[in-house]
């Protein structure tokens, strides 16, 4: 049974680590944010509660994300564990979680703050095809143009490096009780979140088991 946590600040590559061990265990990656517009797009009932938030602008409740969680994890390719991207974020959703089911283990990426700064503030995106391009490790081909169509690439607000540091603040401001809250239970494994991907994947290998 693998039943994996990761968590890390925004731009630590948990999505992309947490899509590669879930293909090779054979066991879904479970993001609470694909949950929900999953759900929406279904027009499932949970779904439309859901979308009342969303499109009032107000966060989804955590009762409500629980519910969807827990409705995902019945579902037979869950039986046998799941890696679960970037949820708990704080110990009040741990403890949430914990009435859901058990965790075999929690990967915390950890990663200099300026190294993350660098690499979501680099980052453009198509508005048109949603291509991601980094001004350092992925350029376009013509600088500032969408290589499929052409279309000039923009910088997500959130990718703004000072707005990257208070998104990096408040995680860690939020986050820092919730490692102590698997490291007292001795669940926590930390790893460096630097690197090449393939170096990072080796390092998750090593403590997931």
């Amino acid at each position: 049974m693998h039943r994996i946590v990761f968590l890390g600040p925004p731009g630590a590559g948990k999505g992309t680590q947490a899509a590669t061990l879930a293909r090779e265990l054979g066991i879904p990656h479970l993001s609470t944010g694909d949950l929900l517009r999953a759900e929406v797009a279904a027009r499932s009932p949970l779904g439309q509660e859901a979308e009342r938030h969303m499109t009032s602008g107000g966060l989804v409740p955590d009762d409500l994300v629980l519910r969807i969680l827990k409705a995902r994890l019945a579902r037979p390719d869950a039986r046998a564990g799941f890696v679960l991207d970037g949820f708990p974020r704080n110990p009040a959703q741990a403890e949430a979680l914990d009435a859901i089911t058990p965790v075999d283990v929690v990967v915390a990426f950890e990663i200099p703050a300026e190294e993350l700064v660098e690499r979501l503030s680099g980052r453009r995106i198509c508005p048109t095809c949603q291509t991601v391009y980094h001004l350092a490790h992925l350029p376009p081909k013509v600088p500032g143009r969408c290589d499929k169509d052409g279309t000039p690439l923009v910088q997500r607000p959130d990718d703004a490096p000072d707005t990257v540091r208070t998104r990096l603040r408040v995680y860690d401001e939020q986050t820092a009780p919730l490692l102590a809250h698997y490291a007292g239970r001795g669940l926590l494994r930390r790893i460096n979140a630097s690197g090449s991907p393939a170096d990072v994947l080796d390092r998750v290998r090593s403590v997931v088991g």
